[in-house]
């Protein structure tokens, strides 16, 4: 295939990925890589893609979402060496699911006319597909099958507490899960009172964040979302430290913690 620039775009791409991959004159570390070295790049390559969106940034996104195309044609090719599947059998592949999951646009299913309506068939379309795939692996099918556990651990928190919920598992509102929060808090520092191991901590750190998630999840707020822009905001509050103390020719290392903090505090007033 060509890699001129007045090729079809797709198919200069997939032509160039197919360069890169040739042992015989292609990139030597595109050709040393598998599946499994590329997946944290597919993973960092999707975050960049949401951080551009966060952003604003329009031809940041154009130019991620370009990183992220680049990822599935990676993949793809990869899988088309090994006789696994090519390029065309994953844009099939999802264009069927697409169509199959959307029968009241590309068939005559009727009654699907707002946007929560869609959301009750969709999901009942999904829990069918994982139906079939437990009867295919002989087992009982779970509310929870599909949450992959490749997920950020937030992210897989509040999809397992969706569906729980889905079949009622679920307080009714956020004050039960406030309740809980201050149980699992309270825990945790009993734990803390007891020199607890590092396992025990652990252990009940993760059911304070799980249920912090869980009380997020009732108040329609996305824990990621939430964390990100919290981080945001640390790191913009910190850089006015450091540039604080700079003006005045000190540093971090030789500032106190009260200077910092009273620095901290100043750059939250700014935000104000």
């Amino acid at each position: 295939m060509s890699t001129a620039d007045n090729t079809e775009p797709l198919a200069r791409l997939l032509a160039i990925m197919a360069q890169l991959r040739n042992p015989d004159g292609g990139c030597p570390w595109d050709v040393e890589q598998s599946f499994r070295t590329i997946a944290p790049c597919t993973i960092e390559e999707a975050y960049e893609v949401a951080d551009a969106i966060e952003k604003q940034d329009w031809d940041g996104l154009k130019d991620e979402l370009g990183d992220l195309l680049f990822q599935v044609v990676f993949h793809s090719q990869m899988a088309a060496e090994d006789g696994r599947f090519a390029f065309d059998d994953v844009a099939q592949a999802i264009s069927d699911k697409m169509i199959r999951r959307h029968p009241h646009v590309f068939g005559e299913q009727t009654g699907i006319e707002s946007a929560d309506a869609q959301t009750v068939n969709w999901e009942a379309q999904k829990a069918a597909e994982r139906q079939d795939a437990a009867d295919r692996e002989g087992r009982a099918p779970s509310a929870l099958d599909g949450v992959t556990s490749g997920l950020p651990a937030l992210t897989r928190a509040a999809k397992l507490q969706k569906r729980a919920a889905r079949v009622g598992f679920d307080w009714p509102d956020a004050d039960h899960v406030l309740s809980d929060v201050d149980e699992e808090f309270n825990e945790l520092k009993a734990e803390m009172a007891a020199g607890s191991d590092h396992d025990r901590l652990e252990d009940e750190m993760g059911d304070l964040l799980f249920t912090v998630v869980n009380l997020a999840r009732h108040l329609g707020v996305d824990p990621e979302s939430a964390l990100r822009r919290t981080n945001a905001k640390f790191e913009g509050r910190f850089r006015h430290v450091e540039k604080r103390l700079a003006d005045e020719g000190q540093t971090t290392q030789d500032s106190s913690l009260e200077e910092m903090d009273t620095l901290w505090h100043e750059a939250k007033g700014q935000e104000r």
